[in-house]
Order: structure tokens, then C-alpha cells, then sequence
């Protein structure tokens, strides 16, 4: 058995959640915060027999796919007076960032 950690973005937590649902995994679903752009993500776990993994990680390819994004960044202007101006910087946001564990032992209590 394996336990698939995948973080995704909230704009794509909905529909991948009803995806593997359809498809008969289930998923527990983590509010997190991403650390680069401070924006809401979700950490979704699944457990998977070893021979589903493939299907399980190809959903996960399907549902959440990279997209640019503009986002404003502050950057301190000139000289030492410590002011800040923001300005729009184009990002990539999106996909999974996924993780497969091995698990030793699994109950369900």
C-alpha cells in the first residue's frame, strides 16, 4: 500500500477531489498555506493499494495543470528610505507538487 500526499491549488481541489471520488479513492483534504506566493493550497492524502497508484497519479496529471498567473510583488525602491512599491509579476501556479510513501501498516478504525 502507498500513501499519495499531493498539494494542489484550491482552484483545483474541488473537481480533483470529485475525480478520485468517482474513481473510488479516498481522500482526506488539508487546508495548507504555500510558502513562495502566500496564496490557499490543499494537501490531499490517499491511500492506494500498489497496482491503483498509476491511475491515482495519472488523475492527479489530468486535474491539476499549470497555468501562468499575474501576481503583484513588492520591491523596495531606490535608496534607504525601506518603501515598498508593488508591481505585477507574471507566475506559474498550478500542477501538484506529489509525494508517494511507502506505508507499512494501514487500519481503518
Amino acid at each position: 500500500m502507498k500513501l499519495i500526499i499531493a498539494i494542489v491549488q484550491d482552484e483545483d481541489s474541488q473537481k480533483f477531489i470529485s475525480e478520485m471520488m468517482k474513481h473510488g479513492f479516498s481522500v482526506t483534504k488539508l487546508a495548507t498555506t504555500g510558502g513562495f506566493l502566500r496564496i490557499g493550497n490543499t494537501t490531499m492524502m490517499i491511500g492506494v493499494e500498489d497496482e491503483r497508484v498509476e491511475e491515482a497519479l495519472s488523475i492527479i496529471e489530468k486535474i491539476c495543470k499549470s497555468r501562468k498567473q499575474v501576481v503583484t510583488s513588492p520591491s523596495p525602491m531606490a535608496g534607504t528610505t525601506g518603501v515598498y512599491i508593488p508591481y505585477p509579476v507574471e507566475v506559474t501556479v498550478g500542477g501538484a507538487t506529489v509525494f508517494v510513501l511507502d506505508v507499512d501498516q494501514f487500519k481503518k478504525l
